[in-house]
């Protein structure tokens, strides 16, 4: 028997519609704690929306159930820092009481070397990882993560990828985590959720290598309307 309390979000029946386009359609998942759920789909499949949805940005229809206790970080895809005349120490003191070493060493940068820096001359990997610094500041026990690699050189993704592992393990977090890459799903994440506006597939991430999936996810949308485990 299910026991609800191994579940940090439920959502049911979800569906979202701005501008009078329907975005999300009766989609529904759970999330189990201390595990990572992939978010796939193609543009415009609503990831995006879904993520701003879980986090009560946007109007919607159906039912958010987070667990009581739950605190949320989130990292989005794109930030424009070019012209931002702020320091990385700056950009992370904007919350009283931050430990900006702490911050840093969390994402593993050495604080001597980067808080002095500017955000528009950090490197696409060194900026991600300050975003998740800014995201972790509160001690989050849930991270949405939109695009974790997005500006990163090949090369820097993978240790992101193991660093975002280690904090999950090392602060008990949850995390959702919305990607293109097969890779990170198969190695980086527990279920995948595949949108396409509405869910085409709900279950364990290494199914993604189940031919018969793999026409699921890239081939026409096939809705389905319950979780599949």
């Amino acid at each position: 028997m299910e026991n609800s309390s191994d579940y940090i979000l439920k959502v049911s029946n979800l569906s979202v519609t701005l501008q009078n386009q329907k975005i999300l359609d009766n989609v529904n998942f759970k999330v189990e704690k201390g595990t990572t759920l992939a978010v796939l789909g193609p543009n415009g499949a609503g990831k995006t929306v879904l993520f701003k949805t879980l986090l009560n940005l946007v109007p919607y229809e159906g039912k958010i159930e987070w667990e009581g206790k739950v605190k949320i970080g989130y990292v989005p895809q794109n930030i424009a820092v070019g012209d931002i005349p702020i320091s990385v120490k700056e950009f992370l003191s904007f919350r009283d009481g931050t430990d900006v070493a702490s911050c840093l060493d969390a994402v593993r940068l050495e604080g001597k070397d980067v808080s002095d820096k500017r955000l528009g001359i950090l490197s696409g990997g060194q900026l991600r990882r300050v975003l998740i610094a800014w995201a972790l500041v509160d001690n989050p026990n849930v991270l949405l993560f939109d695009e974790p690699t997005t500006g990163v050189d090949i090369g820097g993704e993978e240790p992101i990828l193991v660093m975002l592992n280690e904090l999950k393990k090392s602060k008990k977090m949850t995390i959702l985590l919305i990607t293109h890459d097969v890779h990170i799903v198969n190695e980086y994440s527990d279920h995948l959720l595949a949108l396409n506006r509405c869910v085409t597939f709900f279950g364990e991430s290494k199914e993604i290598m189940n031919p018969t999936v793999q026409r699921t996810l890239y081939g026409e949308t096939v809705c389905v309307g319950a979780p599949q485990r």
